[in-house]
């Protein structure tokens, strides 16, 4: 938890650096654009947990998988985000297919849930994953080793698995979260620091938070809330401006609604009774 808070208060700090150097209005954008990246990564603790799962990850060497993973992230966001900025920079029709990438998104969060699920567990199945098909792969853990000598070859192991599929389905949930955030703002400062900060603390939060995700129950609809009023204002944007604070209220109001919501105690009815 105090990592968490740590990397929290970093961002947070942030923030003041860049209403100081930048402006309220671009500190604004920043916190709307953190706050989002930050609750949409949140999503991926579901896919870290299935992973782990499924291949028997010990939690002695998550932190490891998630390190490497969270480097080769940044790495991928970074391409996707300048990418991302200079098509909607030369071509502004591209925030339509965009906003509707962030619908469809939103839309697989309300309604695909279980089917994401059985796709990821497959994909877990070390060796008969696409992983195996390019790379020899060992279904047996090598301490924290991502590759094993097996006679003159080396193999992968279920760690350099996970770490493979934690990496591509970061790369399909970041086709979702980039443009939500360059609905935003279109500052590359902005948007990278917003993704680095909300990537480090997701590492810490795992530990946290991966154990009560089941109590969340309306976490999902949450985001999904949070994805239709960005993938709408990104089709607005030419008639209606909403501001970057007001884009900041609107998300922390729905997130805390969704948590307040999921951890209400629930009331039951005895039986018999009316």
């Amino acid at each position: 938890m105090t990592r968490v808070v740590f990397w929290i208060a970093v961002a947070l700090a942030f923030g003041v650096w860049v209403a100081t150097a930048k402006g309220p209005t671009a500190a604004a954008e920043y916190y709307a654009a953190y706050l989002l990246e930050f609750s949409l990564s949140v999503d991926n603790i579901f896919v870290f947990v299935i992973v782990f799962s499924e291949l028997h990850v010990p939690a002695e060497h998550q932190r490891r998988v998630l390190a490497w993973g969270i480097a080769g992230a940044l790495v991928f966001r970074a391409l996707m985000i300048t990418a991302g900025i200079a098509l909607v920079q030369r071509f502004h029709w591209i925030t339509y297919p965009f906003a509707a990438l962030i619908l469809l998104a939103a839309w697989r969060m309300l309604f695909a849930e279980e089917r994401e699920r059985r796709v990821v567990e497959r994909a877990c199945d070390v060796c008969s994953t696409w992983i195996a098909r390019v790379i020899p792969v060992s279904p047996v853990l090598h301490g924290h080793d991502f590759w094993r000598r097996e006679g003159a070859r080396l193999t992968a192991t279920p760690l350099f698995v996970a770490l493979a599929l934690i990496e591509t389905t970061d790369i399909v949930f970041a086709l979702d979260s980039v443009p939500a955030v360059l609905a935003v703002t279109r500052n590359p400062l902005i948007v990278y620091s917003s993704n680095v900060l909300a990537m480090f603390g997701l590492r810490s939060l795992y530990f946290v938070v991966s154990d009560a995700l089941e109590r969340l129950t309306f976490l999902r609809q949450g985001l999904a809330v949070v994805l239709v009023f960005t993938g709408t204002k990104m089709i607005g944007s030419g008639w209606v401006d909403i501001s970057p604070g007001l884009s900041v209220g609107v998300i922390a109001l729905v997130l805390s609604v969704t948590i307040i919501a999921s951890l209400r105690p629930r009331t039951t009815t005895a039986p018999g009774k009316t």
